[in-house]
């Protein structure tokens, strides 16, 4: 059961325009993607949540007492959620989820119709969307690094109360 919400979980990061419903969006043609400047610095705010979930992990595997771990947990999954839903917010056109994506209408795009969206970039904006999606995917890894242990601590028996 663990292992299906897991994979769940990370499906839901690395696809997420699979698992909401679909909103009313614009057509394709009026959504723009975020400048790399607008990019770098969205990416900079989520790089500071992993480190702050990584600081929080560390906290957990120091812990032995079972309730300041259960408390760190739930401090490390809000954090992980606010940050799963800044990386939802980076996408764009030609993007894996976030606004119009590949992933965020109804019944997909595919790639026939993105293949019209990238035919009309310049070799210029070809590099940054190239540059957006390395670095998205660097994201989405250390995300899924952060669920695994998660996972692993939360599956861990907790330690027998101290005899007073």
């Amino acid at each position: 059961m663990k292992k299906i919400i897991l994979a769940v979980a990370l499906a839901a990061t690395a696809f997420p325009g699979m698992t909401q419903q679909p909103a009313e969006k614009k057509p394709q043609e009026q959504q723009s993607a975020p400048t790399p400047e607008e990019f770098d610095k969205q990416s900079a705010q989520i790089q500071e949540n992993m480190n702050r979930m990584q600081q929080q992990m560390d906290k957990i595997r120091q812990t032995q007492d079972p309730q300041e771990r259960q408390r760190l947990l739930q401090e490390h999954w809000t954090t992980m959620q606010s940050t799963m839903t800044a990386m939802h917010a980076l996408g764009g056109p030609g993007m894996m989820g976030g606004r119009g994506g590949m992933m965020g209408g109804p019944g997909m795009m595919g790639w026939g119709r993105m293949g019209d969206y990238y035919n009309k970039l310049t070799p210029e904006q070809l590099k940054q969307r190239q540059y957006m999606m390395d670095q998205r995917l660097r994201l989405h890894q250390t995300m899924m690094e952060q669920m695994m242990q998660r996972q692993y601590w939360m599956g861990q028996p907790q330690p027998a109360p101290k005899a007073k």
